[in-house]
């Protein structure tokens, strides 16, 4: 179970023998903002963590590694189809891909009910009408829990081959 920053700042507090208003005092932070990160309630920057932390004596450490996204499996088959077409996407690509993708716009604005799926039809939309390739291959590869349910409402469908989107599919068994 991941600890958390507040979790983690009460724990130096306390072995310590820190209170609120002595962190505030030596910190400069106010004490109502140290009561909402150990609550919480608002999220603090790696750099503010280690502000707090080192005036209790401690440095934070980040420790970095990569690590298997927990997906579904029609997440996985979805990410797995959108990476091959990712690797495909440029400028020019995308001007050949435009009638597909507009075609695939108008289909789902016309059946896509609810939200979160309406709101993100709407941003794919942008995405296209600018053109923004960085923006789109960061839809289509990510793993952000946003990113994740844009590609529930791709447009990005029939521009692999059958073959292709077989070939990708096997490889996610």
């Amino acid at each position: 179970m991941a600890v958390g920053r507040g979790d983690l700042l009460r724990e130096v507090m306390l072995s310590t023998g820190t209170t609120q208003s002595m962190l505030s005092r030596i910190s400069g932070v106010h004490q109502p903002s140290i009561s909402q990160f150990l609550s919480g309630r608002v999220e603090f920057s790696d750099e503010q963590f280690d502000r707090l932390l080192s005036c209790m004596g401690f440095r934070l450490e980040v420790v970095r590694r990569p690590v298997v996204p927990e997906l579904t499996r029609s997440e996985r088959r979805s990410w797995l189809l959108h990476r091959k077409l990712s690797g495909r996407l440029t400028r020019e690509s995308l001007e050949e891909w435009l009638p597909t993708i507009e075609r695939n716009l108008r289909r789902l604005r016309d059946g896509v009910t609810g939200q979160p799926h309406k709101r993100n039809l709407r941003r794919w939309i942008v995405l296209v009408d600018e053109r923004d390739v960085v923006g789109l291959k960061r839809v289509m590869t990510g793993f952000d829990r946003d990113l994740i349910e844009m590609r529930e409402v791709s447009p990005m469908g029939g521009l692999l081959t059958e073959d292709e989107r077989l070939e990708v599919l096997e490889g996610a068994a």
